[in-house]
């Protein structure tokens, strides 16, 4: 293009605001783009003060302001449904009481930088695919802890797999050599006719090369679909990486372990207090397997303690 300037036009410049707003100014110096980075954020500070300088307040002639509530809805449908057009979201807030045209929608989406419907739905976003699939999804990770043998320190493989919408966890198995063999029968285990996996469309695992094309073909074949995610990505998988760091954290880091004996009793441990007796966060912080007295009001209040007093649960005694 050379030094030829180019020219956009105000709606291009809210899209791009926005944009460069959510990467920030250090992603967007490690691209290549046609306008720099501090353009694109002081577009979005113009966004930013325009919105506080009540000018929009401010009495006009011509055709009156669209109420707030009603932008606010176009905002929350187009984010939401990324596949839905202006007729479309005319057609929902119709449903809802409130009666505009297909270009006031339009024009409001214009004026906050999001793109029209093929643009928005070219990508399903990871947190959509997630809640698409909920009912089918599984993750599987290892994790690793040192142990103690005649041989000295020896690093011990575990794996895990997790049903994602309800965070229920397996304990696949452990062992120090985590080989192909070991990985097949693993894969067999898991989706037999009562296997973890059982009902599972899809499952996700990072690119581990413990999880081998032997490993992948068994699940495949039994319609566990495997889902490797981008190098360096463990957000992606999130939540079962959140439960490593709970296992971890609040139990196998604090322990010392000789030998197998010694380590799986202390896994079905933590599993039995992470489904029972731990509340949970991203499951409004309730139990995911909770016995019939939990909440009741009736009965002492004691204390059951599991790893020597590691993990702590309290409950009231039935009378």
């Amino acid at each position: 293009m050379g030094k030829k300037r180019i020219s956009l036009t105000d709606d291009q410049r809210r899209i791009l605001a926005v944009k460069g707003k959510a990467l920030g100014r250090k992603t967007l110096r490690e691209l290549t783009t046609i306008v720099t980075p501090d353009t694109i954020l002081r577009w979005h500070r113009e966004l930013v003060a325009k919105k506080w300088d009540h000018s929009e307040k401010r009495k006009s002639v011509g055709r009156p302001r669209i109420r707030q509530v009603i932008v606010d809805l176009i905002l929350r449908f187009a984010q939401e449904n990324p596949s839905w057009g202006y007729d479309r979201i005319q057609g929902a807030l119709a449903n809802v009481g409130y009666h505009i045209s297909d270009t006031t929608v339009g024009n409001v989406l214009k004026q906050h930088g999001i793109e029209p419907a093929p643009d928005r739905q070219r990508q399903t976003t990871w947190a959509t695919f997630l809640k698409a699939h909920w009912d089918v999804l599984a993750a599987i990770d290892f994790t690793t802890i040192e142990v103690w043998t005649k041989a000295g320190l020896v690093t011990w493989y575990l794996l895990f797999v997790m049903e994602l919408k309800t965070r229920r966890v397996h304990f696949a198995g452990c062992t120090p050599h985590p080989d192909e063999p070991w990985m097949t029968q693993i894969a067999r285990n898991l989706t037999d006719y009562e296997g973890f996996l059982l009902g599972k469309r899809y499952l996700l695992m990072d690119r581990d090369t413990k999880f081998s094309l032997a490993f992948r073909r068994i699940l495949k074949r039994e319609d566990a679909r495997p889902l490797l995610l981008p190098p360096r990505s463990p957000n992606l998988n999130a939540f079962i990486e959140r439960f490593m760091r709970s296992l971890k954290s609040e139990a196998l880091s604090r322990m010392i372990f000789f030998g197998e004996n010694s380590l799986r009793p202390a896994v079905s441990s933590f599993l039995e207090h992470y489904h029972g007796e731990r509340n949970h966060q991203g499951l409004e912080n309730k139990l995911i397997q909770p016995a019939d007295e939990v909440g009741q009001l009736a009965g002492k209040i004691e204390c059951q303690e599991r790893l020597g007093g590691l993990l702590k649960y309290y409950q009231r005694k039935a009378a």
